[in-house]
């Protein structure tokens, strides 16, 4: 490992991670509600939430000790039996959601893989092999994995790793009639981000997401949600599908799931639920005991304290608060975008969002920067009104040290 300084801050880095990933200067050791500290002390509070994974903050008491009740009783045994775990966990997202079938795995790019199969399987069992297409949308994140990948709309994501796999397209994003053209007998599904999260934080309209189930219902394709980063109650609803009154076929979950272990999963309802029979699918560790009990417990938390009317209260007042910044300085930003606890803040042209994130730090803020550079919100649910002024306080100086040079 090197030790380096930067202002109050020690930064221990190891130089054998893989450079795939532009770590900000900060080494952090531990984390306890909305806030993280570093190796030196410093207390930074926490926007980003491990990319909207940590919903009920860091070190949360009961999930911990679920996750080490767990670990101390039964860490792994494989999907070739039955565990009560993972069993309970999916008795429990089709008791929430009303759908039938759940497949579990890893993460959000694997739930999408899954997802992506379920489609093209479900129309060969329904003998239309012919039937291929992956449609998704322009601005789209669906993973890094090659088919999650090809689904993806970002070139820079994509470069260097084609050919990818064939049979994905991609039509114009909340807009209606250029849906009704893309959807065709040839479509399997359309996969779709009910908000588009890593592009910058942009949501659909709810115009454009009933077209979608009407259109697929007419022309025989599955409706599949994304729901990866904008589900599990971030936009003021358990799933974000609820938030919006559509219902898809299918819709994938990953990151707060387990409030920070790995876990995603595809949530199917109806005759797709069966499309999928042994051998089509698998993997060694989705659905494995200890990320399953984390994501019960999550759960049964949920179940006492009623986080959508908490998220929809201090939501509007961290929009209220991010408007109010786009207002004081408008060469700097324009007006947020957003639902709930999933929230943007457009970066003008001439200015980089990657800059205030850096400037964060030394504020004691800790911020992200999505695509078409935008300064991304997305803290634990659990955030109070009094973080939330505290956040916006911490913003401003950031600002401050950003046009001040």
């Amino acid at each position: 490992m090197i030790q380096t300084t930067r202002g109050a801050r020690l930064v221990t880095q190891h130089p054998h991670l893989m450079k795939n990933y532009g770590r900000l200067e900060i080494n952090v050791v531990r984390g306890e509600g909305c806030w993280l500290y570093d190796e030196s002390g410093n207390a930074y509070l926490d926007m980003v939430a491990g990319i909207a994974v940590c919903a009920l903050g860091h070190a949360h008491p009961r999930i911990a000790r679920a996750i080490a009740d767990q670990a101390a009783t039964l860490v792994h045994v494989s999907n070739l039996v039955h565990h009560e775990p993972a069993g309970t966990l999916a008795d429990k997202l089709a008791e929430l959601s009303g759908f039938d079938a759940v497949f579990f795995c890893n993460s959000g790019a694997e739930a999408n893989e899954a997802a992506i199969k379920l489609a093209r399987k479900h129309a060969f069992r329904n003998g239309e092999p012919n039937r291929t297409t992956i449609l998704a949308a322009h601005g789209a994140f669906h993973g890094r994995t090659m088919g999650a990948l090809a689904a993806t709309d970002n070139p820079a994501y994509k470069e260097g790793f084609e050919p990818l796999p064939g049979g994905f397209e991609h039509v114009a994003f909340n807009d209606v009639a250029a849906l009704d053209a893309a959807i065709d007998g040839m479509t399997a599904c359309f996969l779709v981000e009910p908000v588009q999260g890593e592009s910058g934080v942009v949501p659909a309209t709810k115009e454009f997401l009933e077209a979608a189930r009407r259109l697929c219902d007419e022309r025989g394709a599955l409706l599949i949600f994304d729901e990866v980063q904008c589900g599990m109650g971030r936009l003021g609803r358990l799933f974000a599908h609820q938030w919006y009154g559509v219902t898809p076929d299918a819709f994938t979950l990953a990151k707060s799931l387990a409030n920070g272990l790995p876990i995603g999963a595809l949530v199917v309802r109806g005759e797709p639920a069966g499309s999928l029979r042994p051998g089509d699918h698998g993997t060694t560790f989705g659905g494995s005991p200890v990320p399953a009990a984390a994501a019960l417990e999550h759960l049964k938390i949920r179940d006492v304290i009623d986080f959508d009317e908490h998220v929809e209260t201090v939501g509007d007042l961290l929009r209220g608060e991010l408007a109010a910044v786009a207002n004081d300085f408008p060469a700097v930003f324009d007006q947020p975008r957003g639902i709930g606890l999933l929230l943007g803040l457009p970066v003008r042209a001439g200015w980089k969002a990657a800059d205030f994130v850096q400037r964060g730090l030394d504020q004691g803020l800790f911020i992200n920067a999505a695509g078409r550079n935008t300064l991304r919100f997305v803290p634990p649910l659990i955030i109070t009104a009094d973080e939330v002024r505290d956040a916006m306080q911490r913003l401003r100086a950031t600002i401050a040290s950003v046009l001040t040079g």
